[in-house]
């Protein structure tokens, strides 16, 4: 018994209740009333707004609203000059950029310069792979088939593009949650077709030829793919 009493364990033991009857002040002990977590944490929350823990959401300034309506103004401007009058080009327009925030008409018509010169530029290679990125799956297929036959009958292209005289807006419109627009594009190029001797069977060099078409472009406004895709082509010749 002694053994078990020993001065050192003794010490253990007072140190240990000692201990105890501390965490229990601090503590507290369970009466059966206590509110849940939730409440609580309500209770926090609500006496304390101004604690460090509260993230505090950002709140729009003076300057933000002025940037905000300069950018208004200027989406308004490119809608009403690129419309050129048409009321329903314009409405089209502007439900498109209401359900698209980044739409803008001049950097809509920008790309698709560029978008058009590459395409022709590719067919004319034959360069199927460019094709498939810029154009739908329908519109892919009926170049794909006008290539082959073109490769079936050992015909090439010689092809060189001149420039733009003309691109606008022909339509525009929101169906659902798709941007549909087409435009009216007249280019200039130089193209020259040989065949299998390298005869020329059609076009004549340096001579720049005039070509119209109407192409219509689509877009999902939900995606995350910022792309346009060529759905539809229409030669006006």
């Amino acid at each position: 018994m002694g053994e078990f009493l020993d001065f050192p364990t003794l010490i253990v033991i007072v140190v240990a209740i000692v201990v105890l009857l501390r965490l229990r002040s601090v503590l507290g002990t369970r009466t059966g009333n206590e509110r849940p977590p939730s409440v609580r944490y309500e209770s926090i929350s609500r006496t304390r707004p101004d604690d460090d823990n509260v993230v505090q959401m950002p709140r729009r300034t003076t300057q933000d609203d002025a940037e905000a309506e300069r950018a208004q103004r200027k989406l308004e401007a490119e809608i009403e000059k690129f419309a050129l009058g048409r009321p329903e080009v314009e409405a089209g327009l502007r439900a498109i950029a209401e359900a698209d925030a980044g739409f803008s008409p001049k950097q809509f018509i920008e790309g698709a310069k560029s978008a058009y010169e590459m395409i022709v530029t590719a067919y004319a290679a034959g360069d199927r792979k460019t094709l498939r990125m810029l154009l739908d799956k329908d519109v892919y297929d009926s170049f794909d088939a006008a290539i082959a036959e073109r490769e079936a009958a050992g015909h090439a292209t010689e092809f060189t593009f001149v420039g733009l005289s003309n691109i606008a807006f022909a339509e525009a419109e929101l169906e659902k949650r798709n941007a549909v627009v087409t435009l009216r594009i007249d280019a200039e190029v130089v193209s020259i077709t040989r065949d299998r001797e390298g005869e020329i069977i059609e076009g004549t060099p340096g001579q720049v030829v005039a070509i119209a078409d109407e192409w219509t472009f689509l877009r999902n406004t939900k995606s995350r793919d910022p792309n346009w895709k060529l759905v539809a082509t229409n030669d006006l010749e």
